[in-house]
């Protein structure tokens, strides 16, 4: 089993920054991480991934150049730094683990955080 708790979400302005991070415990050896949003009214969508040894890290095109995925494997953590924020990144956050060493942009992750708000004002 694996847990997950997500911290670091909050309101800005547009044009902020914000950083998330995502506490494991439990086995995350050789797994993806990956960050997801979902807006109200919307379905849950994928933001960015990253393996276990950073060799892949994919993200969304709506978030690419803007936001920035980390892990730090020793202390079972995975960031977002989120930059140029806009009103549209508007949404729940969620963390999530697959126990496999690729990155998916479906929902076909193993395990989900609980989820932080985070409000961007224009």
């Amino acid at each position: 089993q694996v847990q997950l708790v997500e911290s670091g979400g909050g309101s800005v302005q547009a044009g902020g920054s914000l950083r998330l991070s995502c506490a494991a415990s439990g086995r995350t050896f050789l797994s993806t991480m990956a960050w997801f949003r979902q807006a109200p009214g919307k379905e849950r969508e994928f933001v960015g991934g990253i393996t276990w040894g950073g060799g892949t890290i994919s993200y969304a095109d709506s978030v690419k150049g803007r936001f920035v995925i980390s892990r730090d494997n020793a202390k079972r953590t995975v960031d977002l730094q989120m930059n140029s924020l806009k009103s549209e990144d508007t949404a729940v956050y969620y963390c999530a683990v697959k126990q496999s060493n690729v990155v998916v942009t479906t929902l076909d992750y193993d395990y989900w955080g609980q989820g932080t708000q985070v409000t961007v004002s224009s």
